[in-house]
């Protein structure tokens, strides 16, 4: 039997795993881990020791690598996304409530994000229940947001002209990369089997079939009510740390309050499957 230890995180959303060396886990251990992750939204490990190699291998046992198109990678390690902010830089990555990869076809399951170098102080991340969110919601919304979908789109953040189309942050600017998809605004976990509200104020422009100017008060209002405090956490990284959060059941926003020092975290994403 696992020896691990689930633990609520402080806050509405996630849950600490104790107990537990990711470099050593038995078949009954990932099964704990699968269930955690399915129930939790995001799973968070302390004081773990993990190699690029390591991290890797530890992906690969959740599924398909999905390799990022925008991002740098780590040098020799194609599958590891660099996340990082300079000491000069003012722009980080991830300063805003966003989903990862909703504006792809088939979005990612998850990503597993492993602290490589930390400021002294700040730099936390803040994560959202979508489940929650959805369930809080009042019975006149969710009639109103039931069998709509909703358009995704990256443009304005990786594209021309767009959010990281400046000086500091030109490696992330890919016209040729960027895309749209279409995903229904609630959506059945395909791991837990709970509603998830699955719209997300980085990516989501419009509803289909509609403007963006008509979707702008229903999409509002969702985003208002997601950003509830009840629904949220926040993660003090440490060295060691990881968070491992499921894109379909979460937000997260990366706090950008530790201008002057240096950040930087290795990212792998597991691919997902097509939304329901």
């Amino acid at each position: 039997m696992p020896s691990i230890e689930i633990r609520k995180h402080v806050g509405g959303c996630g849950a600490e795993v104790l107990g537990v060396d990711l470099n050593d886990l038995s078949d009954a251990d990932m099964a704990a881990l699968r269930r955690a992750y399915a129930d939790n939204g995001v799973i968070f490990f302390r004081d773990q020791a993990l190699t690029e190699d390591q991290h890797i291998a530890f992906a690969r046992r959740w599924g398909e690598i999905d390799v990022n198109r925008f991002f740098p990678h780590i040098d020799g390690y194609p599958e590891i996304a660099k996340v990082s902010k300079e000491r000069e830089q003012k722009t980080n990555i991830g300063g805003g409530w966003h989903t990862d990869h909703s504006y792809d076809q088939v979005p990612a399951m998850g990503s597993i994000l492993v602290a490589r170098v930390l400021p002294s102080k700040g730099g936390d991340t803040l994560f959202a229940d979508m489940y929650k969110a959805y369930e809080a919601l009042d019975e006149e919304t969710r009639a109103a947001i039931a069998g709509l979908k909703a358009v995704h789109s990256n443009a304005h953040v990786f594209g021309s002209n767009a959010y990281y189309d400046n000086p500091e942050r030109a490696e992330f600017s890919n016209d040729a990369a960027v895309g749209q998809a279409v995903h229904p605004v609630v959506i059945t976990h395909p791991l837990s089997g709970r509603k998830a509200l699955y719209v997300n104020p980085g990516f989501t422009i419009r509803f289909e079939g509609q403007s963006a100017e008509e979707s702008r008060p229903l999409l509002h209002k969702l985003f208002a009510h997601a950003m509830k405090p009840e629904f949220h956490s926040r993660f003090q990284w440490r060295p060691g740390s990881i968070a491992f959060w499921d894109n379909r059941a979460t937000w997260h926003f990366a706090v950008n309050d530790y201008h002057g020092e240096e950040r930087l975290m290795h990212r792998i994403t597991v691919a997902g499957v097509a939304l329901n």
